[in-house]
């Protein structure tokens, strides 16, 4: 803890998804914030820092969540942090036009600790639909304090802070239950409170750890236990109580299957009667405009072809505007080289080390800034302005039947999307899956969909040996085409691997979960760029440089040494020839991919490299020329379908490896990452290529 962290207010931010809770977070906050793990845990949180009168606050985002009976790694984490770490107020924020549903985990979070805040967000929307929250009431209803804001604009933020700063000032004592049990349930707690109130150290309420003991959820017994001497539960005259208290419910029909179904109820009832105080609809029909967008979206015969084409009008737009900054930054890169080559010849730099440092390793890592950032930076923008929008639930959606008929989760559509981005980023967002069964296959799976380093490769493949050099409509309806059956392939291959897995090293049935439909709202396209850049953009681009100056060395010394004449890669490539004759590749394609392996954008500029017998790095930006040079070393059209299939289907790049090694913190599921679509991409070229030898 650094020093002035003594005086610092400690605040949890907890609410539902999609509730405005991370635009409350990034307004309090700005750049003040950092990501990383609370001990032990596994799933990574955003913290950030604010002042407020004079006061000091370090704010922790909580993961997002319904509810505090936790199914998921994330109702864990937001459930142990309300009640285990150290803090002096939770936030709780709500969504004002679905104001009831979020009161179930308000009252949950009331029950362990009274000093709560509520904020009632998206106030604005809920006037637009004609709702109307009665503040006051709420408030009488919940006695703990209540905001309305809305965060996007501002309104409220300094309410809300100053009742904040009133919470974390007082000594708050609880008033009242806020949830109502039955009878039986209420009496079977009060049967543990004598033995419980003498033993429990930690600032939770006796009648929380009793209720949790007679649901006997073992994820918070098993916290319970790290944070204070739990030897009690093992006491002679304490076991013998429980017993009775679970005799007791037994006797009065409340089974230990049904208590959750009994607990839950009582949640319900009791959110359904604060509502029925609170909340006015002056306009039963608020949501008839989102409805008549979603008949459209989430049909089942229109759904699916929208999201197809808003896919492909991303992908045109990443594919197109990424070609001039690309030219910017390699540009740019060539006249810094110059500089730099100037300067280590001044400092009197040996001849090779000035080739080894230039031409190999600034020269590779140069290359993989300019051809990854600049699709980066429009594609995940793009995809975040749909998120933000509220159509990626959709998706989720429109696909989940399809991946429950693999026994996978309907979140892993939202996975596979930011694949299309950058693998590594969809291996990231499996985070959302609860399912640790599910997270591994969408994981696992992730690389079947093209990324944005895999794109242009297919795309000029496409544009050299299958539709030509036009531009009629044609041609470009051609393109497209079969642009679309290679990504409906590579999806067609995560359902056909998914469904594999679940029934064999993954077996499981589906788990159930809820998905929540959004209304759709204005994206804030400012912050959507900022957030998405330094998020996603950057954290990959990062972790690409990591792995490509140390591939900058290996290709520079195995294209520069020489044997009998010949480099290093020629010599691997004679050598990994006849298997990928087999294939329909030749060596040099295949030693590329192996030295692509921290980028999949440096393969075709080794395969030229190799060609033209260079010692770096070269590209071709004219595909006339490129196409010819390819024909002069024995490309066919065979040889085009097999790189097309291979670059669709084979070992994830290392930034991909490197995240699923972090995500699923086991080096088995990575190997296994590595090699089920590695060995469907060998597959795929061997009965493609066998197949069409057959027809020449």
């Amino acid at each position: 803890m650094k020093k002035n962290d003594v005086d610092s207010k400690i605040i949890g931010l907890a609410g539902n998804p999609n509730v405005g809770k991370s635009t409350i977070f990034n307004t309090l906050t700005g750049l003040k914030q950092h990501t990383g793990n609370w001990p032990g845990k596994t799933v990574e949180n955003a913290s950030g820092r604010f002042s407020f009168q004079e006061q000091d606050y370090i704010l922790y985002d909580l993961p997002g969540t319904y509810s505090l009976i936790a199914h998921s790694k994330e109702e864990e984490c937001a459930r142990d942090f309300i009640c285990f770490e150290p803090h002096d107020a939770i936030l709780v924020v709500c969504d004002a036009v679905c104001l009831e549903r979020n009161l179930n985990l308000v009252l949950q979070t009331i029950e362990i600790t009274p000093n709560v805040v509520v904020v009632v967000n998206l106030i604005d929307e809920a006037e637009k639909k004609k709702i109307h929250i009665d503040i006051p009431t709420l408030q009488k209803e919940l006695q703990v304090p209540v905001v309305a804001t809305s965060a996007r604009s501002g309104k409220g933020i300094k309410e809300m802070l100053t009742s904040l700063a009133k919470t974390v000032s007082q000594t708050t004592t609880k008033k009242q239950q806020p949830i109502v049990y039955p009878p039986a349930i209420q009496h079977a707690q009060e049967m543990l409170l004598p033995f419980l109130n003498d033993f429990i150290t930690v600032p939770l309420p006796s009648s929380y750890v009793a209720l949790k003991l007679l649901l006997e959820e073992q994820s918070f017994m098993e916290e319970l236990q790290k944070h204070q001497d739990c030897s009690f539960l093992e006491d002679p005259l304490f076991t013998e109580q429980l017993r009775k208290a679970h005799a007791y419910l037994e006797t009065h029909g409340i089974t230990k299957d049904k208590r959750m179904e009994y607990v839950v109820q009582a949640i319900v009832q009791r959110t359904e009667e604060i509502a029925k105080h609170c909340i006015s609809f002056r306009d039963q029909d608020y949501q008839k405009r989102d409805r008549k967008i979603d008949r459209i979206l989430t049909n089942k015969w229109t759904g699916i072809p929208i999201m197809l084409l808003l896919l492909m009008g991303i992908f045109w737009i990443t594919m197109v505007g990424a070609n001039y900054p690309s030219q910017l930054l390699f540009d740019l890169f060539q006249w810094l080289k110059e500089y730099i080559l100037w300067f280590l010849q001044a400092i009197g730099s040996p001849s090779i080390l000035t080739s080894i440092l230039v031409d190999g390793v600034y020269h590779v890592l140069t290359w993989v800034i300019s051809v990854m950032l600049p699709p980066m930076a429009i594609f995940f923008p793009l995809f975040t302005l749909l998120e933000d929008f509220g159509y990626l639930p959709r998706i989720a959606f429109n696909l989940d039947k399809i991946f429950r008929k693999c026994s996978a989760c309907g979140k892993q559509a939202l996975t596979m999307c930011m694949g299309f981005g950058c693998n590594a980023v969809g291996v990231t967002g499996c985070r959302i899956i609860d399912s640790p069964r599910e997270r591994l296959i969408a994981m696992i799976t992730n690389n079947f969909v093209p990324c944005n380093g895999r794109f242009p490769t297919i795309i000029s493949i496409i544009t050299m040996f299958f539709v030509g050099f036009s531009n009629s409509f044609g041609a470009s309806f051609k393109s497209i085409l079969l642009l679309v059956l290679n990504i409906l392939l590579g999806i067609g291959m995560t359902f056909l691997i998914s469904k594999i897995l679940s029934k064999t090293l993954l077996k499981g049935v589906p788990s159930s979960f809820t998905l929540e439909l959004p209304p759709y709202r204005k994206p804030q396209i400012g912050k959507v760029i900022v957030h998405s850049i330094f998020d996603r953009t950057l954290f990959v681009l990062g972790r690409a440089i990591m792995v490509a100056a140390p591939a900058g060395l290996i290709i520079w010394c195995m294209a520069n040494i020489h044997i009998n004449g010949l480099s290093i890669l020629n010599y691997c490539a004679n050598f990994f020839d006849p298997f990928a004759q087999l294939i329909g590749l030749d060596g040099v394609i295949l030693m590329a991919f192996i030295l692509g392996f921290p980028a999949n954008e440096i393969v075709v500029p080794i395969i030229i490299m190799a060609y033209l017998a260079t010692n770096q790095i070269t590209d071709f930006s004219n595909l006339m020329e490129l196409k010819t040079l390819l024909i002069d070393n024995h490309w066919t059209w065979i040889t085009a379908g097999s790189m097309m299939l291979f670059s669709l289907m084979h070992w994830p790049c290392s930034t991909t490896l490197l995240t699923i090694k972090k995500e699923s913190g086991s080096w088995k599921w990575t190997l296994l990452s590595f090699l089920i679509p590695t060995l469907c991409g060998l597959i795929a070229c061997f009965l493609f290529t066998t197949i069409a030898r057959c027809f020449i």
